[in-house]
């Protein structure tokens, strides 16, 4: 199958070790992606907004964001990202390492797409972020705006 475009990613994730296995996992990946990198909450939404540093930067198709960010939770990254018209389209996938239950309900609550546990091991991590790209690039109509 042949993409038109390159599919724009924000993760949002204050891990430098997990960012650079998602860029990683992306690369060996089959759909052509770009993937941006935010290390905390307010940086997010200054990418999303196109404020200070981030002015040239590309409205993403989806944004992978973890819920323990430091500065601006990813819960109220969340909840702003879905408040904004300009914004609520594009798919929230919270990749995160919480399994409590009331966060995985707040997500939701909050109109997350998905939540997904981060593997701690290394190759299922990769796994995961593989099937992120399959289903979210491969399968889903993804917003054009």
């Amino acid at each position: 199958m042949k993409y038109e475009r390159i599919i724009e990613i924000l993760l949002v994730e204050d891990n430098p070790g997990d960012a650079r296995l998602a860029a990683e996992a992306f690369k060996e990946g089959t759909i052509p992606t770009r993937l941006h990198v935010a290390s905390d909450g307010i940086e997010a939404m200054a990418f999303l907004r196109r404020q200070g540093r981030h002015e040239a930067a590309p409205r993403p198709d989806m944004i992978l964001l973890d819920l323990n960010l430091p500065r601006k939770d990813g819960r109220e990254v969340l909840a702003e990202i879905k408040e904004d018209p300009a914004l609520r389209r594009i798919p929230v996938i919270v990749l995160t390492t919480s399994q409590a239950e009331n966060d995985v309900t707040r997500a939701y609550d909050l109109h997350a797409n998905c939540y997904i546990v981060k593997p701690v091991d290394f190759d299922r991590f990769i796994d995961v972020v593989k099937g992120i790209e399959d289903f979210w690039c491969s399968l889903v109509k993804l917003s054009p705006v």
